[in-house]
């Protein structure tokens, strides 16, 4: 007879037989229920699997890990290989990122020198108007030999 915490041999369990769950039998059922859902084509996945067999999808994740992976690797999405496709998406995304903070540098710089040629010509261009209009006069510079 097993015991419970706070209770002493002589104390029957009062637990209902119901809430009583074997391991073996619980890890048994979720087999089972995979199998049932596969039959029934439902989308295979752990919530489903957990449905069928009348537990939580918690219990699943926590109790029955492996389960649960074995879940994930029929679906495509095992854990080694989400982790693995989630890095050559990473090491892919980084490199399209480098690229494009390049050409944005790129950009930025040419902006930069495309303002200060445009600065310069709108200057030039105000030198030339005032000049043209013929109010205004060149001062020449004064020489050292006059």
């Amino acid at each position: 007879m097993s015991t419970r915490a706070g209770t002493t041999p002589a104390e029957p369990q009062t637990e209902p037989a119901s809430r009583r769950r074997s391991r073996g039998n619980t890890r048994e059922e979720l087999l089972l229920a995979m199998l049932r859902v596969k039959s029934k084509g439902l989308k295979l996945s752990i919530s489903a699997v957990a449905t069928e067999a009348g537990v939580s999808a918690g219990l699943v994740h926590n109790t029955y890990p492996d389960i649960a992976e074995e879940i994930r690797a029929q679906v495509g999405r095992g854990t080694r290989q989400q982790r693995d496709a989630n890095a050559a998406e990473v090491k892919k995304v980084r490199g399209q990122l480098k690229i494009l903070r390049a050409e944005r540098d790129a950009a930025l710089a040419d902006v930069a020198r495309l303002a200060s040629i445009n600065e310069t010509l709108r200057q030039e261009v105000a030198t030339l108007q005032a000049a043209a209009s013929g109010k205004t006069f060149c001062l020449r510079e004064k020489t050292a030999d006059r």
